[in-house]
């Protein structure tokens, strides 16, 4: 069975395709700039040679006609026909209370992810037009949602419950929700298969750290507590997204600027985190340079970024009432030596040591930093979302 992921954003998609037998990836790519004339698709066949084309994408519909024509492609294609897919899986965001699993798209369940673009306004849209995108090329081929929420769904009431009046909860779903949910799961499912221990007898704390970035709990293989919330602006603080912060700070800001909901609502998710604090940029290998070049503001940035990571370890150590491993994943999460000493050589209170060597070493593979004595493994483990949405995808459509 062939299984076609896809990632839609507002002006990109990004498309895997999977030979399920053997779970392997037949081809790659993404397409940037979409809504231009000068949209770049990048098409990455597995040994075979890249194809990149430039053309007019103005929107999802043309980028996923491309897409396939790649993946047919005499030259640079890996099937003959698109009759090969045999069913296409979505990343999104948001599912609310209403999706506690991946769902197979129907009528409903579009229905009901539209309801939910309150929640995820700049992520829900751009997936449902991901998935009108499929229906209009591939009428026939049955597609899977898979939900960044519906891991954190296992969280108790204690933790996903706001202090504030109940009923904006019965009449809104006011709550956490936590993001990112396909990448905790397979990372903390990994961190037990390099352990060779079982899941469900340990205490994890993961950390996918990019430029969105959420720390979470999983206890016994679920998930107890995460640091984002309704929606992906909670937690820590990000490459653009500011994070946690005194709520009255937005209305005080509103009164003094004259800004509307949707000004302060950009500033907060567009130009806070690192790029406020930093004036440099939101890629925290910038941020490192500026640092090592003497940058006060790119060090002050960094400073906060990793403080704030400590502290969500600490408190989710405290939250599980002890932990077995760190484990540490994605773009920054996964390549940043810098980043993950600076959050570890403070955590000696919890009996981590960090193998300065071992953290040095970029392989790609999953691979423990941590020392022999340590009393915590700390673990780097490449995440890899889309695999997680092919096989659920491959699950629901069997």
């Amino acid at each position: 069975m062939k299984i076609l992921v896809i990632n839609a954003g507002s002006s990109s998609l990004k498309y895997q395709l999977y030979n399920m037998t053997d779970e392997s990836v037949l081809a790659k790519g993404l397409v940037e700039r979409i809504g231009m004339d000068s949209s770049i698709l990048t098409h990455k066949p597995t040994n075979k040679s890249e194809m990149t084309e430039v053309s007019e994408i103005l929107e999802h519909t043309t980028a996923i006609r491309k897409v396939l024509h790649a993946l047919t492609d005499k030259e640079h294609g890996v099937i003959d026909s698109i009759d090969e897919i045999d069913a296409v899986g979505h990343r999104v965001v948001h599912g609310g209370e209403s999706f506690k699993e991946s769902a197979v798209v129907t009528e409903e369940a579009k229905k009901e992810i539209r309801r939910l673009f309150d929640l995820a306004p700049l992520h829900n849209p751009p997936s449902m037009m991901g998935i009108k995108a499929a229906e209009v090329n591939m009428p026939s081929i049955p597609q899977v949602v898979v939900f960044d929420t519906a891991f954190h769904q296992t969280m108790p009431e204690k933790a996903y419950m706001y202090a504030i009046p109940r009923v904006l909860y019965s009449k809104y779903k006011v709550r956490r929700y936590g993001a990112h949910g396909t990448s905790h799961d397979y990372v903390s499912k990994e961190a037990a298969k390099f352990l060779d221990r079982p899941l469900e007898d340990l205490k994890i704390i993961t950390c996918h750290i990019g430029n969105g970035a959420s720390i979470t709990a999983v206890q016994g293989g679920v998930s107890v507590d995460t640091s984002m919330g309704m929606t992906p602006l909670e937690g820590l603080m990000m490459g653009t997204r500011s994070g946690d912060l005194d709520p009255a700070i937005v209305p005080f800001v509103m009164n003094k600027e004259e800004l509307t909901v949707n000004e302060v609502n950009s500033m907060l998710n567009k130009h806070s985190g690192l790029l406020a604090i930093s004036g440099v940029s939101s890629d925290m290998r910038e941020i490192t340079e500026g640092m090592e070049k003497g940058d006060a503001n790119s060090k002050l940035a960094f400073d906060m970024y990793t403080y704030r990571v400590r502290k969500y370890i600490g408190s989710y150590a405290a939250a599980m009432n002890g932990v077995d491993a760190i484990v540490f994943t994605a773009g920054v999460g996964e390549n940043s030596t810098v980043l993950r000493e600076q959050v570890l050589k403070e955590l000696t209170f919890l009996g981590v040591e960090i193998d300065e060597a071992l953290n040095a070493i970029r392989s790609g593979e999953p691979r423990r930093i941590s020392t022999e004595q340590s009393k915590v493994e700390v673990l780097v483990i490449p995440t890899n979302e889309e695999l997680v949405i092919a096989r659920d995808t491959f699950r629901l459509v069997q």
